[in-house]
């Protein structure tokens, strides 16, 4: 959906579109090694890339990478990047943290994993446990594992077969979670959606995001095992909760017997302990991953002590085996040495100190562009991250942010910040804030965003 009514200045198509051709035309022109290694991969590789969310970046084929350090990225054909992406918050602590390759990197020398427990693990545990005050935790090698191994606990424990969840939602490829709300209130599945292997409305009630009504109609029904909730939705922009909102969520789940599990494998970057301790929430349990171990594959899941007793209270529940929590790798050495690391010594309570305001730094700049052209978009921060879209008001659910979407205008301005030297994330306008992030590196997006809306005579 096009918002052109709502800009100060009609957005020009046509104009966008010629703007948008040129800035294809020169990322091809300077990437001849990138587009040289997309060819031959189409030869091995699905879709040319190791992962298919590749494929989708705005050049038309990916930049390939050859060397990431802190906030800064090299790619193949020599050409550096203010990285603002950061893996999509798995690199939120910055690439490659000395840190973590000094010390976690000689784990290596030690055994990667052995499928027994390290000193690690325990220091891990302790150190979630103060930060997100969940008292019991088990360790996965992604969020999504986390996430699923949170759903067949709530079931088991509840006995009650649904999972609820927002429109427009993200949780990684956990099957539940790809629903939406239809306009009647029915639960759909969410187009593009591949391969479920039900209904989505035979395991999921989806309701929209602030809406109180709706929640409590979906959970006094009995059915709902847990809630499955990020603290602020994430994925189709930032949506931030509307005054109130996680008070009734909190008492409508604890008043129906229906468990909350809050995912903050995104919202960490709202402080040391996500929204979770910067809101006061007390969820039953807590989902992580991505960021914990700066890129080496980690997740974790936090069981309230309640949980921890339900679970163990149930006799014919097979947690060590057939039960479908954990697997082989899941909580191996070199992980939770990673994961060690990050949390001592690069997630600290200081590093968000410092990038925090860097978020805001880059809001700031935003707001001074867009404000000085009269262009009424809105940018929304998260701690040390931030998302501008392209509406006056900031959406209060998954389905207007869905609606608010603008593929081209955001492909253009993904574009023309890559040819500048600014990565951004792609279907997103993510801009994320490492420990080695700068000033320097906010003011440079300012003043590429500032060329751009300039370009299209905004």
């Amino acid at each position: 959906m096009h918002h052109d009514t709502e800009l100060h200045a009609p957005l020009d198509r046509d104009l966008l579109a010629r703007r948008l051709r040129r800035e294809i035309d020169e990322f091809a022109r300077r990437r001849p090694r990138s587009r040289e290694l997309w060819e031959r991969a189409q030869g091995s590789l699905v879709g040319g890339v190791p992962m298919p969310w590749m494929m989708r970046w705005a050049g038309g084929f990916p930049v390939f990478t050859a060397d990431a350090g802190g906030a800064r990225l090299t790619d193949v054909d020599g050409h550096e990047y203010v990285d603002f992406c950061l893996g999509d918050t798995g690199a939120m602590p910055g690439h490659s943290p000395p840190a973590v390759t000094e010390n976690a990197g000689a784990q290596l020398a030690h055994g990667i994993t052995t499928m027994l427990p390290t000193a690690d693990a325990v220091w891990v545990g302790e150190e979630l446990a103060r930060r997100f005050g969940l008292e019991r935790w088990l360790f996965t090698l992604t969020a999504t594992d986390a996430n699923r191994a949170a759903l067949r606990l709530a079931r088991q424990i509840t006995g009650r077969p649904k999972i609820l969840v927002y429109s427009y939602c993200y949780h990684g490829s956990v099957d539940e979670a790809f629903a939406v709300a239809a306009p009647d209130g029915a639960t759909r599945s969410r187009e593009g959606n591949v391969g479920p292997p039900v209904d989505v409305a035979a395991t999921t009630k989806a309701v929209e995001f602030n809406d109180v009504d709706a929640l409590e109609a979906a959970v006094r029904a009995g059915d709902v095992a847990c809630v499955l909730a990020e603290p602020a939705m994430t994925n189709m922009g930032i949506v931030l909760p509307e005054p109130g909102y996680h008070v009734a969520l909190r008492a409508l789940t604890r008043a129906t017997g229906t468990l909350l599990v809050i995912d903050e494998t995104h919202t960490f970057s709202a402080g040391p302990g996500g929204c979770t301790r910067a809101w006061d929430l007390e969820p039953d349990l807590l989902t992580i991953g991505k960021a914990i171990g700066s890129g080496v594959p980690a997740g974790a899941l936090g069981l309230s002590a309640a949980v921890t007793e339900a679970m163990f209270a149930q006799a014919d529940a097979d947690y060590e085996d057939t039960g479908g929590v954990g697997g082989t790798l899941a909580g191996n050495a070199l992980s939770l040495a990673a994961v060690r690391v990050t949390l001592e010594r690069v997630l600290t309570e200081e590093a968000f100190a410092r990038t925090i305001p860097l978020a805001q730094r880059f809001c700031a700049g935003f707001e001074e562009v867009t404000g000085a052209r009269g262009v009424p978009w809105h940018i929304i921060q998260l701690g040390c991250r931030a998302e501008y879209r392209f509406t006056p008001r900031p959406a209060r659910n998954g389905v207007e942010a869905h609606a608010a979407s603008d593929a081209q205008l955001e492909r253009f301005l993904h574009l023309h910040a890559l040819n500048r030297g600014v990565m951004l994330t792609p279907f997103h306008n993510m801009a994320l804030m490492s420990p080695a992030t700068t000033a320097a590196d906010v003011d440079r997006h300012t003043a590429v965003l500032e060329e751009a809306l300039s370009d299209l005579a905004l």
